[in-house]
């Protein structure tokens, strides 16, 4: 049989989605660095982008640090903190943080700072403070944009957990290194096909949770020389709206 035909034939082999080493158990244990990874970056980089955002200062800096985080190889730190930290789970999972982080920090900054000012000059003039403009206003308003930092911060780490295995891990990588020991191109092929599916999934489930939270008046997306003044007028008065709803909440 050639590479392909192999391929299919491990996965279609019963006896390889079962056990400790089964593709079901090292699909959960990858879905679960990737939450724990995801959940500490959300720690970290929303309070930062969202303080950023609302006061309008070190967006640059922040957006700056973001860059370099998103410039450093992968591999090269995992294998820098394994011979700091030795092999174990740590090493990893620092570098899914910070791959997690670049992101979420953007995006959330984004978020914020992409908010029409109008909005936020209505809703301080109708006397909210600025704590109830950051919760009732920028994150609602901005919760889309927010929601596709997230989405990118997920996938990116789904891609990049496969390398976990290389120090420490049970996940789909380990495939792909098992693999790799041994010459076993089958076994390479199925860790590629079994994260490019896991990632399709999941992408496509914070697909629809991204457009459930988009207000339906902002939904749908602009031509292809950009959007028109009346499609950013209507996207406006949308906001204004919202921000008003909002407000008339808080006083009732």
């Amino acid at each position: 049989m050639n590479v392909i035909e192999r391929t299919f034939a491990f996965l279609g082999d019963g006896a390889n989605w079962q056990g400790a080493q089964g593709i079901l158990a090292r699909t959960v244990e990858h879905l679960g660095i990737t939450v724990f990874a995801v959940a500490i970056a959300l720690v970290i980089a929303v309070p930062l982008g969202l303080w950023a955002g609302h006061t309008r200062r070190g967006g640059q800096a922040l957006l700056g640090f973001t860059a370099a985080l998103r410039a450093l190889p992968a591999l090269g730190l995992l294998t820098l903190l394994a011979l700091w930290f030795g092999v174990n789970a740590i090493p990893p999972l620092v570098v899914l943080v910070i791959i997690a982080v670049a992101p979420l920090l953007a995006h959330t900054l984004e978020a914020v700072t992409g908010i029409d000012p109008d909005v936020v000059d209505a809703a301080r003039a109708q006397g909210m403070t600025e704590g109830q403009i950051l919760r009732r206003v920028e994150i609602p308003l901005g919760l889309p944009v927010f929601m596709g930092g997230l989405r990118s911060a997920v996938l990116q780490v789904i891609a990049t957990a496969t390398i976990a295995a290389y120090i420490n891990g049970n996940n789909l990588g380990r495939y792909l290194f098992d693999g790799l020991a041994v010459r076993d191109y089958p076994r390479m092929l199925v860790a590629t096909l079994l994260v490019a599916v896991l990632a399709f999934v999941v992408d496509a489930l914070m697909a629809l949770a991204q457009r459930a939270v988009t207000p339906v008046p902002l939904r749908g997306g602009s031509g292809r020389g950009g959007a028109s003044k009346r499609h950013r007028q209507q996207k406006h008065e949308s906001a204004l709206d919202a921000a008003n709803s909002h407000t008339e909440g808080a006083h009732a």
